[in-house]
């Protein structure tokens, strides 16, 4: 599988880890959007959202917990953002959540 995602999970290509479990890996985006930019990541290969199940998504969520409180934003909020396919400006295909804070966010999301 030629997956960006995939390698980087695999220590193929290296990654700015910030939380690693069984099932998830986090890591700092290489184009941050704001001071906290962090991709939660699931390590088993599902294209988007529309492949993801309720186990998986559990893991996912408890992982955004541990990660916010690991980089200091879980007091003062956050913004959790998945993209799903082309229109969704998915650029990976490879599930993958922004955790972005550290800064007031826009109201805007476009």
């Amino acid at each position: 599988m030629d997956c960006l995602f995939c390698k980087i999970i695999a220590g193929e290509i290296p990654g700015n880890k910030v939380y690693e479990d069984e099932n998830i890996f986090a890591f700092r985006d290489i184009n941050p959007q704001a001071p906290v930019h962090v991709l939660i990541v699931p390590k088993r290969h599902m294209e988007n959202i529309l492949e993801c199940d309720g186990e998986t998504m559990q893991h996912v969520l408890n992982a955004i917990k541990r990660v916010a409180q690991l980089e200091g934003i879980s007091a003062s909020g956050f913004r959790i953002v998945t993209n799903c396919g082309r229109d969704g400006a998915q650029s990976v295909r490879h599930l993958h959540f922004h955790l972005l804070g550290g800064t007031q966010l826009s109201e805007t999301m476009a």
